[in-house]
């Protein structure tokens, strides 16, 4: 499995920005994808997670303000992000994992533990000004 993030940068307190990580490798391996974020000197945090079939699960504080997507025919995972603060400022990461047991949460979802998941891509940077 590979992980390709884009989509990130620097933008100004109040804007949107929409992140994209490109997905390769076995369908049955990437059931569960996630985007998390990181802080430097801070641990990986979830943003959200969302399983093959359209099933996600938030960080409650994040939740009005990002959404997640998949498109599991062009094999790309989507984050939009609006009303910016400069305390989304972070590394953001997409994850994936396959279907298997400790994955899940709240039922048939996610989970949003960023230590269980397999796969990881190298990060794109976003910085959020005052």
């Amino acid at each position: 499995v590979e992980l390709a993030e884009s989509g990130g940068g620097s933008v100004q307190a109040g804007d949107s920005l929409n992140l994209s990580c490109e997905v390769s490798g076995p369908t049955w391996a990437t059931w569960c994808l996630g985007w998390f974020r990181q802080v430097p000197g801070k641990e990986r945090e979830a943003v959200a997670t969302i399983t093959q079939e359209g099933d996600s699960l938030y960080a409650e504080s994040l939740k009005y303000r990002f959404t997640i997507s998949r498109d599991n025919t062009k094999r790309i995972l989507t984050l939009q992000m609006k009303d910016l603060k400069p305390e989304d400022t972070a590394m953001y990461y997409c994850a994936a994992d396959r279907g298997r047991s400790g994955v899940w949460e709240e039922g048939s979802r996610c989970i949003r533990r960023p230590n269980v998941y397999m796969y990881w891509g190298q990060g794109t940077q976003v910085t959020v000004s005052s």
